[in-house]
């Protein structure tokens, strides 16, 4: 049986296309359409399975009830248990997700942004890569809802939902401190992404109330980590005046490092105490389990979607939502007790 269009029922009953409009979007009574009329069209509609054009009925009332939501990578760990949180929330607001991955290219953020633009969406959540921040400005100036999550632009007064790096990272090396950590390393990533300075920042303020001046940081590459990690691992714990603790600043980071600590037959925590920003689902079962900065995923998926579901319902452009949420810090054995 080919499709029924809202105008076959208006020529088979004799109705205009609005009369059977309003009745099939709950508007026959407002319309003051007798209810014959209204049990008519909707017997008809019902016997030959008539099934409304969504994206038309949406474009109509302006809302198309969708959201576009951007991260670095879906297939990181982290950013698919957020993205998961953030469909959740989203259809307890009848709102579907379309998602996309950036990997963190300042070009393919912005076609990105182009593209659910042009699908229309009601709202953006973005993990931008911090490099479009004129791409920001703009969607500021089109008065466009957006929510920024895990990245933010100091400079850019936006929404966004973001955690305490610097207090996050602090308390973890003050806990290898009070273990009697002196030479405590922190690996990150060179990507020039806000948290990852807070979390250096987060370092060297705890070293810092303890008068300790070596600061050993090493910062790699987004693209070869895994390939430079072995090296650094060597430099980091080689002599005399090896470390004896790493904080890493991710955890891809730490399962690479880990893998290099083992490689090179050195102990953990025994010769080498650990932390890790962020965890894998493996942390908790390795020998030993990673002690682990956990970020709280569901509140930031949540929190996102509700600023957003606030600013597409009462179009706020002239007030932003700031929102820090608090990490936990969970204590394994790779750091000793």
């Amino acid at each position: 049986m080919k499709k029924l269009y809202l105008k076959d029922i208006a020529k088979s009953l004799g109705l205009s296309k609005t009369t059977v409009s309003f009745v099939l979007n709950d508007k026959g009574d407002a319309n003051k359409i007798n209810k014959d009329t209204q049990k008519r069209i909707l017997d008809f509609a019902e016997k030959y399975n008539y099934k409304p054009n969504q994206l038309a009925r949406s474009l109509s009332r302006g809302k198309t009830e969708t959201i576009g939501l951007i991260i670095p990578n879906i297939s990181d760990i982290f950013y698919a248990r957020i993205a998961g949180c953030i469909e959740a929330k989203a259809k307890e607001y009848g709102y579907t997700v379309v998602f996309s991955s950036s990997n963190e290219s300042e070009s393919s953020e912005r076609k990105l942004i182009e593209s659910m633009l042009n699908r229309q969406v009601d709202g953006l959540i973005i993990a931008s890569s911090q490099k479009n921040g004129k791409e920001m400005e703009r969607l500021k100036e089109q008065e466009f809802p957006f929510v920024l999550i895990d990245r933010h632009y100091p400079s850019i007064t936006t929404n966004y939902v973001i955690v305490n790096n610097f207090e996050a990272v602090k308390t973890a090396t003050n806990h290898l401190l009070t273990l009697g950590n002196k030479r405590i390393a922190f690996v990150s990533i060179k990507s020039g992404l806000d948290a990852m300075t807070q979390r250096m920042l987060g370092y060297k303020a705890a070293l810092k109330e303890k008068d300790i001046s070596s600061l050993l940081t090493r910062e790699l590459s987004q693209e070869n980590y895994k390939e430079e990690m072995p090296l650094v691992i060597s430099e980091l714990c080689s002599g005399e005046q090896g470390v004896d603790a790493i904080v890493f600043a991710t955890h891809y980071l730490a399962s690479a490092g880990i893998r290099a600590l083992k490689n090179k037959k050195i102990k953990i925590p025994t010769e080498v105490a650990l932390i890790s920003f962020d965890e894998l689902n493996a942390f908790d079962l390795v020998d030993p389990p990673i002690t682990s900065i956990i970020q709280p995923v569901e509140m930031i998926g949540n929190s996102a979607v509700q600023i957003l579901m606030d600013s597409i319902k009462n179009k706020t452009f002239t007030t932003f939502k700031h929102t820090l949420l608090d990490t936990d810090f969970k204590i394994r054995k790779s750091c000793g007790f």
